[in-house]
């Protein structure tokens, strides 16, 4: 599989490696929401790392860590922090996975550039500019997973059954089950591999699978039963309040639309579908999809009010009243697709 490593990793990642060697301590973090690939790419890195000897920390960020996802193998190690509770200077080198934008590190408040510290970024989200000071960014990949693969082999990385497990689960999730645009011959190969090590992968997707809550069932609810559509249907919105959360009790962590807006993208005729979940007062989280991503590439639409993401499948952080919200994406779509 070797020859058919992407050029840009070929090219990128002995650059990464002599920025490792040159480290002892390197941090690395999960982004705000974060999905598998997010905590399975980071644990992967850090069980890789330390085979290479380095002292590494890996930090929740925004957000606790999915119940979901505690299974994995190493999370319980991850540390209770976020960004700004940790001092950068107490590390050689951080390396920023999986995440297309600054606002993927931390969104309580803007980050100063530059980085006091080395930084690395290994990340597949097209709407990623490259911020760090070594960037490896491979846009036509389906997940950060299954670049942290290849990069893997080039470093002589010795696969084991955690290791492939974490990166099983990230390109598993990020492909929603091998089904999004990206998925290649390539990628069912590298799944195929890790399985070899990791023979009861399925038990590990059965358990993340099976770890839904009563309040998550009750989010579910309220996702379903507010759904206004758009320009003759060919847009759909599932809209939240954050009075509604609050009525039903639903904690923060259960307060995602990263399950629920590709149910709605199942729907024959909603061209566009989307999420819109108040998480806080005036505090809109936004979840893009579409099944036809070259005529709406809803990455786009994030990038337009400082989200980003697939041309299939996008998120934002819009921080104003949901009703506002709502009014500022059918607006802008209307404007972007000629709705």
């Amino acid at each position: 599989m070797e020859d058919k490593i992407s050029p840009i990793i070929l090219e990128k990642s002995p650059l990464i490696l002599e920025e490792i060697k040159k480290a002892s301590s390197i941090l690395l973090h999960c982004h705000p929401s974060p999905d598998p690939d997010s905590v399975g790419s980071a644990l992967a890195m850090k069980f890789a790392l330390e085979q290479m000897g380095k002292k590494v920390t890996i930090i929740k960020g925004d957000s606790d860590i999915p119940e979901g996802f505690m299974h994995f193998p190493g999370a319980k190690e991850i540390v209770k922090k976020h960004f700004f509770e940790v001092n950068l200077k107490d590390y050689d080198l951080f390396i920023i996975l999986d995440s297309g934008s600054l606002g993927q590190i931390t969104r309580f408040k803007p980050i100063k550039l530059p980085f006091p510290i080395r930084t690395v970024i290994i990340d597949h989200h097209a709407t990623n500019e490259g911020f760090a000071d070594v960037n490896l960014v491979e846009k036509s990949y389906p997940a950060t997973s299954q670049i942290l693969f290849e990069c893997f082999k080039i470093w002589n990385i010795k696969l084991n059954s955690d290791i492939a497990t974490d990166l099983f689960m990230g390109i598993y999730t990020d492909t929603g089950g091998f089904q999004y645009e990206g998925v290649s011959e390539k990628t069912f190969l590298i799944a195929a591999e890790l399985v070899k090590y990791t023979p009861t992968i399925w038990k590990t997707i059965a358990t993340m699978k099976n770890s839904n809550s009563p309040q998550y069932i009750y989010m579910q609810g309220l996702a379903f039963s507010n759904i206004e559509t758009f320009f003759d249907n060919k847009m759909a919105l599932s809209l939240v309040s954050w009075d509604k959360i609050q009525a039903k009790n639903i904690p923060p962590g259960e307060v995602s639309g990263g399950q629920i807006s590709p149910i709605l993208n199942r729907v024959s005729g909603w061209e566009i579908s989307a999420t819109l979940f108040e998480v806080e007062r005036d505090r809109v989280r936004v979840s893009l999809r579409t099944h036809d991503a070259e005529k709406y590439d809803v990455s786009k639409l994030a990038a337009a009010f400082g989200g980003g993401g697939h041309k299939a499948a996008a998120g934002i952080l819009m921080l104003m009243p949901l009703e506002e919200a709502k009014n500022a994406i059918v607006s802008k779509a209307k404007e972007m697709y000629n709705l």
